[in-house]
């Protein structure tokens, strides 16, 4: 799905996260969102992500997720190759019975 718009800069992430969080409101990120004229579900996603990289939630940090998707590309065109050569092996080993 192709973004609607260009990517936050980074120092507008951090800005935004340390709003959020300097507030004395139970739930700020709805004001906050508002504010910056962000959707609360990005907001949300930029808190609970600085949370993992912080330490304070368990899950993928983001270089760990930057670390995944490189793998996975590497990976990609690797299983691609290896099928090749699975199915002319195949081919050759079905020739060479065949011309005995």
């Amino acid at each position: 799905m192709p973004r609607t718009r260009p990517p936050y800069p980074p120092e507008f992430h951090r800005e935004a996260i340390r709003l959020v969080r300097a507030s004395n409101e139970d739930h700020p990120i709805p004001r906050v969102a508002n504010e910056l004229g962000v959707s609360v579900e990005t907001l949300r996603t930029w808190v609970k992500q600085d949370e993992i990289d912080e330490s304070e939630r368990e899950e993928l940090t983001t270089e760990e997720k930057e670390e995944l998707r490189r793998l996975r590309r590497e990976v990609k065109p690797l299983r691609q190759e290896k099928e090749i050569l699975r199915k002319a092996t195949a081919f050759f080993a079905r020739k060479e019975i065949g011309s005995r």
